[in-house]
């Protein structure tokens, strides 16, 4: 959430930059809700004041033995007023809130401006594109050879969903223990364990309520809860309404869960395989750092993940998200593009972001500052590092050979026990 104070402040500089989004932002309704809400906050000061000339009025005249009634209806009569100021009040603080819930984030001024996906930034490119002496196939039509069964799944839950028999279970369990490992024993993450149900408080502090609520599965019952479209949102909820010491700070975790999306706004793209699935498997990085220090480690979680493409060997490049294409929370972000065969093209297999206190500010996450000794905000980034189900799609398309088999990159080989995925197979 933006700050309130520099949107009452200058909110023409506000709406001016989040135009470079493609947001347009109703700025005389804030204006007037803002200045009802000023009229209506004095209203209430000067009823409360009036009323505590009242009470001690009363007093003075109980003291002397006077009639004290007449005092008394005047009191019932302020009572009633800051009943109706305080309703009038909240109504109107509650609107002004939600108007400014359903605002996103403000672009970085180092963000590329851009309308579409089409102005995003090729920052640098990394690998050599693998060289085939056959047409190589896609993802689909090598994992069904290989164990990746897309009609069971269908009959379990629905299309987007997928079974993976054998070894490709066993693949997409080694990509996550290698991960997993790399970025705790190099990258100094803690490793964690959250939950896949989330409320809809924890929700709204990440961002994902109440813009993005049709991308989420809710889970029917009274408890009102949500299975998680990302770990992101669990382990940020570990510090809300915290207050760390700055000697705390860092915080750097690293999460892997299933993740949960209905793709509400993506109908007709990526039906076909494991590219855009309704569950799929990531390993997420999270930073909770301090202001000064956050798009340090922007670059740096960016190059943790990048880490994990370059061990696999696989062709990438980091884009750097224009305007128009940020996510809601997001200041800035990159994205990992890896390169897929079948397309002949690079798809998104990571983003990594920094969100800087807007994330913080709707959490009430805060750290305590060494000088001041004041609660400030905390600036919160997150990566994926990576995203399972494509970095199998990546290997399978990559390391394919004309008989339908798949080469192990040396970095998984440990983990998975083989150097070879031989069709028609299983371990």
């Amino acid at each position: 959430m933006l700050d309130p104070k520099v949107i009452r402040q200058d909110l023409d500089a506000v709406a001016a930059k989040l135009k470079l989004r493609g947001i347009v932002v109703d700025i005389p309704r804030i204006h007037a809700l803002e200045e009802q809400r000023k009229r209506l906050q004095t209203q209430l000061q000067d009823i409360q004041n009036e009323r505590n000339v009242r009470s001690k009025a009363i007093g003075q005249a109980k003291a002397k033995g006077e009639n004290v009634e007449p005092l008394f209806q005047q009191l019932k009569e302020l009572n009633d007023s800051l009943k109706i100021s305080e309703e009038q009040f909240n109504r109107v603080q509650s609107e002004l809130s939600d108007l400014l819930a359903h605002i996103p984030n403000i672009p970085h001024r180092s963000v590329p401006i851009g309308k579409s996906e089409a102005d995003n930034q090729i920052i640098r490119t990394w690998g050599k594109f693998p060289k085939f002496a056959f047409t190589p196939k896609d993802h689909v039509d090598l994992g069904e050879k290989l164990g990746m069964d897309f009609s069971a799944a269908v009959k379990i839950a629905s299309a987007r969903f997928v079974v993976l028999h054998g070894t490709l279970a066993k693949l997409q369990r080694a990509l996550v223990q290698f991960m997993l490992d790399l970025h705790v024993t190099e990258h100094g993450y803690q490793e964690i364990y959250v939950p896949y149900l989330a409320n809809s408080d924890s929700l709204f502090g990440t961002g994902q309520l109440p813009n993005l609520k049709e991308d989420l599965f809710a889970v029917d019952g009274e408890q009102g809860f949500y299975l998680i479209p990302t770990s992101e949102v669990s382990v940020i909820n570990t510090i809300r309404d915290e207050i760390l010491e700055s000697e705390q700070l860092p915080l750097k975790y690293v999460c892997h869960s299933p993740c949960f999306r209905s793709e509400a706004g993506s109908y007709g793209k990526d039906t076909r395989g494991m590219i855009r699935n309704h569950q799929f498997e990531k390993v997420e990085l999270l930073q909770i750092v301090h202001p000064e220090k956050s798009y340090e480690a922007h670059e740096e979680i960016t190059r943790h993940a990048e880490t994990v493409l370059q061990r696999l060997e696989l062709p990438y490049r980091v884009v750097s998200l224009c305007t128009a294409d940020l996510g809601f929370s997001a200041a800035k972000t990159y994205d990992l593009e890896v390169w897929l065969p079948s397309q002949q093209c690079y798809r998104e297999i990571s983003s990594c972001s920094n969100t800087e206190s807007f994330q913080s500010r709707r959490l009430q996450a805060r750290y305590r500052d060494t000088t001041t000794h004041k609660p400030e905000l905390l600036h919160i980034l997150n990566g994926s590092g990576l995203a399972v189900g494509r970095t199998l799609v990546a290997l399978l398309e990559n390391y394919q050979d004309e008989k339908g088999g798949v080469k192990i990159p040396l970095a998984l080989q440990k983990y998975l026990g083989q150097d070879y995925l031989m069709a028609n197979k299983s371990v």
